[in-house]
């Protein structure tokens, strides 16, 4: 196919996208199949369907886009073992540069963009924790999207200390069910990923003793191990030593010397 044929065929997928799993691997194998000849040009359209789709569509293209990520990882990997390996990031580098224009256009401000908040969220954590893309980056844009539902916030008290003001429009019915059913179908899936662990994608086959493995820190990126993911992931959500704790360790302590 010639590289126009090939951007229609994916416009169209991406038009007929839902939250279903058998419709986002259309488009994800779609999309790593002509990286190569078209990859820029595929995401070109990708951003485009993010600014032009509705508020639904949208937020189907950011869950296409998680598993996307994770195919390219895997390609990335796969090239990785191979006698001549690519170092091909695929679609990792194009979204770590556009995340926040997706999100943007993902969860817009105002009231229109509140039904994706939450989900968006979840992905970005997800991807934060498994070192998707750069946590920093990923603590950014949560930061501004917490800003952006203070400010709605407030927004929501203006209204109702002045009821003359008139309310954004909802959505229509059937819209409102269709939602429904695709975050039930969203959330079905995210469930079922969220006991995985990150996974290296550059430890060597022999897998060696945790107590030899070799220490990497955040900034590695690409050659950071899961160990040290996993760590990190525990660590933060820990919280300091206290006076609980210490409660805690003199009860075990009456209860081994009892």
């Amino acid at each position: 196919m010639d590289p126009f044929e090939v951007r229609m065929q994916f416009l169209n997928l991406l038009r007929r996208l839902n939250a279903t799993q058998q419709s986002i691997q259309k488009v994800v194998a779609f999309a790593v199949k002509n990286f190569k000849p078209c990859g820029e040009d595929l995401w070109d359209c990708i951003v485009e369907e993010c600014q032009k789709g509705s508020i639904n569509s949208r937020i189907n293209i950011l869950y296409c886009l998680d598993s996307l990520c994770e195919m390219s990882l895997l390609v990335k990997s796969h090239s990785n073992t191979t006698a001549h390996p690519s170092g091909n990031n695929q679609y990792l580098d194009f979204v770590a540069r556009d995340i926040g224009k997706i999100v943007e256009n993902v969860v817009p401000p105002g009231r229109e963009g509140l039904p994706n908040l939450v989900s968006t969220r979840q992905i970005l954590e997800s991807w934060k924790a498994k070192r998707t893309i750069d946590p920093e980056v990923i603590d950014q844009i949560l930061a501004l999207l917490s800003t952006r539902k203070q400010q709605r916030n407030d927004k929501e008290k203006e209204k109702d200390k002045d009821p003359s003001r008139k309310r954004s429009a909802h959505l229509p019915r059937h819209e409102i069910f269709k939602r429904i059913e695709e975050d039930r179908e969203r959330h079905k899936r995210l469930r079922e990923r969220r006991w995985v662990q990150p996974i290296s994608y550059n430890v060597p086959a022999s897998q060696q003793l945790l107590t030899f493995m070799p220490f990497t820190e955040r900034g590695d990126g690409e050659f950071e191990l899961s160990i040290d993911v996993e760590f990190d992931n525990e660590w933060e959500a820990t919280s300091d030593w206290n006076e609980d704790d210490e409660e805690a360790c003199a009860e075990e302590n009456a209860l081994c010397f009892a």
